[in-house]
């Protein structure tokens, strides 16, 4: 067993922040927690004495270990479009500039130089585990899932549909979608997996719609899409399902809604209809504050989901969202939730940190199984974090932590543990 010691800093539940001051976390051969203490019991001191026991404890002074991040919805080709044509609204913005972009990694060297800068982004900001949209290109797509099994590190990798309203260059066939299916291996243990991830509704014609949500029970694969981002898109998938109550429903009818676990990413206009389809059939919301502030999108009424029972993760939606940190998207979230809360007349709470951060941690981590928090019998994810220069003298762990979160960043991250194994800087050359 190897047992750590720091400032042990998590959220198992959002409403508080658990804290062991000088505290130790012990984790098993499988990279599994066991045991949590404020003070290590005598027993086990003595062990780590004995260098015949198997216990060892490493000690890590007046540092941080908290929980590593986990980005529910981010749109790896995008990333070279980082920080690009922000003040365009979202239909205008796929057209003109998002479109485009992924079309070019149908050339599998381009998209190997994007998607490893891409890998170790997330890896420089702590973000260990994630769910990413790919493109519509087979060979690229496999790529990425393979450089994230090089990085060592977790991931849900989706192969885009989209056959209609789309470019030609960027669409793809139920044959397509068939093939590719069936060439890969798919290992439940897979630290990265493939998801199913119809672009939205107006870009897969039903026949596609259909065979997406056909697939995912026959594999038994996750789901994850866009849903009530833009006014726009909604009125456009209302004339295009007119048959259904909602947006989510054109999902549901499909096969695409809760039939297996599901991401739902923004729901800025989600109505008392849509928020019961999407609590009845567990869906989780993935709340994109960063990415609705720029492409005007609106304000997601997180609060209400949580008061319904709605499971909420935060993404970062790179590249309409502008940074790949999720320190950054907490601070977005619990901002956008204060603009809430005052247009409210104060009558919907915004969110504390420890709500946004449980968001970022566990809630997201709860969709790849048991990582998010040290509760024992989770893995052991997490990031070891030197805030020293912050010159914390005088303040509190959870002032330390909160500081860490609106002016820290990357280079205050010492080690970053994946399983309990340390990783190592991926490689950015293709070589």
């Amino acid at each position: 067993m190897q047992i750590y010691q720091a400032h042990i800093i998590d959220t198992p539940s959002p409403t508080r922040f658990r804290i062991l001051e000088n505290g130790y976390v012990g984790v098993d051969d499988t990279g599994h927690i066991v045991g949590l203490w404020h003070q290590l019991p005598d027993d086990l001191m003595s062990k780590t004495q004995d260098k015949s026991s198997g216990v060892t404890l490493t000690c890590f002074g007046d540092k941080m270990l908290i929980p590593a991040f986990c980005d529910l919805h981010v749109h790896a080709p995008q990333y070279r479009n980082l920080g690009l044509a922000l003040d365009e609204e979202l239909l205008e913005w796929l057209n003109k500039y998002t479109f485009p972009e992924e079309a070019r990694f149908a050339d599998i060297g381009y998209a190997e130089r994007i998607y490893r800068r891409f890998v170790h982004e997330l890896w420089m900001q702590g973000t260990l585990h994630s769910s990413v949209f790919a493109t519509i290109h087979p060979h690229s797509t496999t790529l990425l899932a393979r450089l994230f099994r090089q990085a060592g590190m977790g991931a849900y990798v989706g192969l885009v549909g989209m056959d209609r309203n789309s470019p030609d260059n960027l669409r793809n066939t139920t044959e397509d979608i068939i093939n590719y299916y069936q060439s890969l291996t798919i290992d439940s243990n897979d630290e990265v997996r493939p998801i199913i991830t119809p672009r939205f509704i107006p870009s897969c014609t039903p026949q596609m719609l259909t065979l997406l949500g056909q697939i995912a029970q026959q594999y038994n694969l996750p789901v994850q899409s866009h849903l009530s981002e833009n006014r726009s898109e909604i009125e456009w998938v209302k004339q295009l399902e007119p048959d259904t109550v909602c947006y989510a429903d054109a999902y549901r009818k499909y096969g695409l809604l809760g039939t297996t676990p599901t991401l739902m990413a923004h729901c800025c206009y989600s109505e008392e209809k849509e928020m019961g389809m999407l609590r009845d059939n567990k869906v989780t919301i993935v709340h994109c504050p960063t990415s609705n502030s720029n492409l005007a999108s609106g304000i997601a009424p997180v609060r209400t989901f949580l008061d319904n029972g709605i499971p909420v993760a935060l993404g970062t939606d790179v590249s309409a969202g502008h940074y790949m940190s999720m320190l950054r998207v907490i601070q977005y979230a619990i901002q956008v939730s204060k603009l809430h809360y005052a247009h409210s007349d104060g009558k919907i709470s915004y969110l504390s940190m420890s709500e946004a951060f449980y968001l970022a941690t566990k809630s997201g981590g709860s969709f790849f199984g048991k990582t998010g928090s040290f509760d024992i019998g989770n893995t052991f994810d997490a990031l070891l974090i030197d805030d020293s220069y912050l010159n914390y003298d005088h303040y509190s762990l959870p002032h330390r932590l909160q500081r860490y979160v609106y002016i820290g960043d990357d280079r205050d991250i010492r080690i970053r543990f994946y399983h309990n194994q340390p990783l190592t800087k991926p490689n950015i050359n293709n070589d």
